[in-house]
């Protein structure tokens, strides 16, 4: 758990990171990754496919290893595939661990089998990777992983829209520690656009603030933020100006209580309208 809004200490990895990570796949450039880094942004969710932004983190990391870290996604089919992912990941970013890695899309893209995970303990074990991790959808299982097994870290989905990780996975969070990761706090923008046929009671934030229907993105971040369990929170800006805005919402601090009970209805009542869709 955590206790400050902007900055925490990654368990495991065991190093301070600012609690709003970038992702790189959805539009920013190297010099957007490294307007984020002068903003303090030193977590970083990548794969060897998000070719953009991959050179900037190589700099990074040459410059000043210790202070930021990289969580990367890789598939896992077979023990094999896992140890030459992560050898590839290493050259590819310069850099002799890999802080992270996640096996990605897990119980659907990654299999977990004795072999590959005999094969991911090997890798910590000789120092290659710092932290084990997934990214899991199924909320009971990631509780079940959070209790008992080889895995430091989880990264969920966790928004005013999709909030049962709060039964699912934070009550079991207290056997480990592991770190928590949690993605898509707009529900991929679903919070963000205007929905008809939902009724609200008054916007109680102060005259002047913004009056949703729909949330705001530094409404959605601080939502997330807000929980003490989660240690980082991911946004994936597809410009500069996205980015500076997502950034500054940890300027703006928790959500005041009514304000965060009034975003947690908005997002029970387009969860309502929009029961059928996956996310």
């Amino acid at each position: 758990m955590t206790t400050d809004f902007t900055q925490t200490t990654l368990p495991t990895v065991n190093k301070p990171v600012l609690r709003l990570g970038v992702a790189g796949n959805y539009g920013i450039d190297g010099d957007d990754v490294k307007h984020a880094a002068s903003r303090g942004v030193n977590y970083w969710a990548w794969s060897p496919h998000m070719k953009k932004v991959t050179p900037a983190l190589r700099d990074l990391l040459a410059a000043e290893r210790d202070r930021h870290v990289v969580a990367c996604f890789g598939w896992a089919y077979t023990a094999g595939m896992v140890r030459r992912g992560v050898d590839k990941m290493l050259r590819t970013l310069g850099t002799d661990h890999l802080d992270v890695f996640l096996l990605s899309w897990f119980g659907k893209m990654s299999f977990y089998s004795e072999a590959i995970q005999r094969a991911l303990t090997d890798l910590r074990d000789q120092g290659k990777i710092l932290a084990l991790g997934t990214s899991i959808h199924d909320r009971v299982r990631a509780g079940e992983l959070a209790q008992e097994s080889i895995l430091d870290l989880l990264m969920i989905r966790y928004n005013a829209k999709h909030p049962g990780a709060e039964q699912d996975i934070f009550p079991h969070l207290h056997h480990r520690n592991p770190g928590l990761i949690c993605y898509t706090a707009t529900s991929w923008r679903q919070l963000l656009k205007p929905l008809k046929g939902i009724e609200m009671a008054p916007w109680p934030g102060a005259a002047g603030d913004s009056a949703p229907p729909p949330l705001t993105a530094d409404q959605c971040y601080r939502f997330c933020l807000g929980n003490p369990h989660v240690h980082v929170t991911l946004t994936g800006p597809k410009t500069r100006e996205q980015l500076d805005a997502n950034l500054d919402a940890l300027e703006l601090g928790p959500l005041p209580a009514e304000e965060e009970a009034w975003v947690r209805e908005y997002g029970k009542k387009v969860k309502a309208k929009k029961r059928f869709g996956y996310f």
